[in-house]
C-alpha cells in the first residue's frame, strides 16, 4: 500500500498560487518596461516552469511512497 505525501502535494498547490501571483503582478509592471513583449515572454516562461514543477510535485505526492 502507498501513503500520499500531503506536504509535497500542498507545496505543489502553493507553488502554483505563487506562480500565478507572480505572473499577475508582473502584468502591472510590464507597462513600465522598455520592451514589454520580451519582458512578458520571460515572465511567462518562468511562470510556466514553476507551474510544471508544481504539477510534477503534486503527481509525485499523489503517487506516494511504499509503507
Amino acid at each position: 500500500m502507498r501513503r500520499r505525501n500531503w506536504r509535497v502535494i500542498l507545496s505543489g498547490f502553493v507553488l502554483i498560487v505563487l506562480a500565478l501571483g507572480f505572473y499577475l503582478f508582473m502584468l502591472t509592471v510590464a507597462s513600465q518596461s522598455t520592451d514589454p513583449v520580451e519582458f512578458m515572454r520571460t515572465v511567462g516562461t518562468v511562470s510556466g516552469v514553476l507551474v510544471g514543477i508544481s504539477i510534477a510535485m503534486i503527481i509525485l505526492g499523489l503517487v506516494g511512497k511504499k509503507v
